[in-house]
């Protein structure tokens, strides 16, 4: 079989939401050992979100929305109750989150995720796969859905896309945010970001995107997870799952979205928060390294609180994911 047509059948398999039980999934901010490779830069995202281009509004239809440039943005909402909105990292979709989901459904909160555009069930647009872009789907969605005080919480790149839509369209809809091994405030070094990852690392990741994603992401599952230290109890359902989840990614997005996440910087979007925020991060976060991400969000962060896992991993709402559930639970509460 040609890997062309394998990726035909992995996708078709996931759209008839058949479980593919092959291999693994997930993304690292560590070079993947494969040669580094020049950044393309993407087309202009000259028909972008909805909100930002004065087009109207989006269009809902059955556990989706339309926006205004004919991107289709999938989205689960379930339960009733206060409302409680996620995003997911990279280059997975809002299936990551179903265990957090489910568990606060159960203790009266209605949970909502959506799968990123070029990510999931949406649509895969080949413009689009910036963080701008981002930010304005997820308002689309909050507006759509007409949200009112609700809490937004992130993981990895989802964090950096609340943090810009916070920044690009305030806090209206918003009464707390939780950011989860996330991405903010900026992870590439730069003159004024010493302590960043070199651009070289994420041309890396581009590179491996290229050459064989299929294998990279099985291979980048290891340290995402944790599972490469002595003693770790390895899943390989786990892996298999978040496999599964980047395989449906698309690739104009799986390329893109390293960009998006690694080379935008977040720093005033997090000033700019004024409502309650709880930051969660692992200390063997290999991925999004606690010292560059997680300390450096909670002390911009006005109203910040953090928790940090002495042990935890980057995928740490699966690999602790009945702290994590509690710990949100309790925030919520708070």
């Amino acid at each position: 079989m040609s890997t062309n047509s394998f990726s035909d059948d992995v996708g078709l398999l996931a759209r008839r939401k058949i479980l593919v039980g092959a291999s693994t999934t997930a993304l690292a901010l560590v070079s993947s050992g494969m040669a580094g490779g020049a950044f393309a830069k993407q087309p202009d995202a000259a028909t972008g979100g909805a909100l930002s281009h004065g087009r109207g509004a989006p269009r809902r239809a059955a556990n989706t929305i339309i926006m205004t440039d004919g991107t289709v943005i999938y989205y689960k909402d379930w339960g009733t109750g206060p409302a409680v909105v996620f995003s997911h990292g990279y280059p997975l979709s809002s299936d990551a989150w179903e265990n957090q989901m489910f568990f606060l459904s159960q203790h009266g909160y209605r949970v909502i995720a959506h799968d990123r555009r070029g990510f999931g069930r949406s649509s895969q647009p080949g413009h689009g796969n910036d963080m701008d872009t981002y930010a304005d789907d997820l308002a689309a969605l909050a507006e759509a859905l007409d949200l009112k005080d609700a809490t937004f919480i992130g993981h990895s790149m989802g964090g950096g896309e609340i943090a810009r839509y916070i920044g690009r369209h305030g806090q209206k809809r918003v009464g707390k945010i939780a950011l989860v091994g996330a991405v903010p405030p900026f992870l590439l070094q730069t003159p004024s970001n010493p302590g960043g990852a070199p651009m070289s690392v994420f041309d890396d990741m581009r590179q491996a995107v290229l050459a064989d994603r299929s294998q990279w992401y099985k291979d980048v599952t290891m340290p995402y997870y944790s599972y490469n230290r002595a003693g770790a109890k390895v899943s390989e359902g786990i892996r298999d799952e978040f496999w599964r989840q980047g395989m449906v990614t698309g690739m104009p997005a799986a390329y893109h979205a390293i960009g998006a996440f690694a080379e935008t910087d977040f720093t005033d979007n997090l000033k700019s928060i004024t409502v309650p925020t709880l930051v969660i991060h692992g200390l063997d976060d290999q991925i999004v390294p606690f010292e560059l991400s997680g300390k450096r969000s909670a002390e911009l962060v006005k109203n910040a609180r953090l928790i940090t896992y002495e042990k935890g991993s980057h995928g740490l709402i699966l690999t602790e994911r009945d702290r994590v559930n509690e710990d949100l639970l309790a925030f919520l509460k708070s």
